[in-house]
């Protein structure tokens, strides 16, 4: 399976689940919620489409996605991972410089974790 056509469907998958991430993040925070449990919650909607998505689209094989316990273990620790650095970078960037700012970082962070996402995707949650 080439690389590049993984590539360019994981960047559209990954942008929509930013943009729902982020939407969930910031409708939480401005309802009062604090930015840790917000940002977990929009990882959360992100991560439940995103299983899904990237199994049946992004790497899965013609007529076989690449879904099951396995993979979604992996998926889980992987998420887990990374959840863990957003949450610790959007919850400083809100401490340190304001709400706004955490508001406008989080899909430039979200983004910056996709790039480590998709290799470890492509060579261990999904292969």
């Amino acid at each position: 399976m080439s690389i590049a056509r993984q590539g360019v469907s994981f960047l559209i998958v990954g942008c929509c689940l930013i943009v729902l991430d982020w939407v969930v993040f910031v409708a939480l925070t401005a309802l009062g919620l604090m930015p840790v449990p917000a940002n977990i919650a929009g990882r959360v909607a992100g991560a439940l489409v995103g299983f899904w998505a990237n199994g049946r689209i992004t790497f899965s094989v013609p007529g076989s996605p690449r879904l099951g316990r396995r993979r979604f273990a992996r998926y889980l620790a992987l998420w887990a991972t990374l959840t863990i650095l957003s949450t610790v970078l959007v919850s400083l960037l809100a401490d340190q410089l304001g709400l706004q700012i955490a508001w406008l970082a989080k899909p430039v962070v979200e983004a910056g974790l996709a790039a480590l996402s998709f290799l470890v995707s492509r060579h261990w949650v999904y292969r």
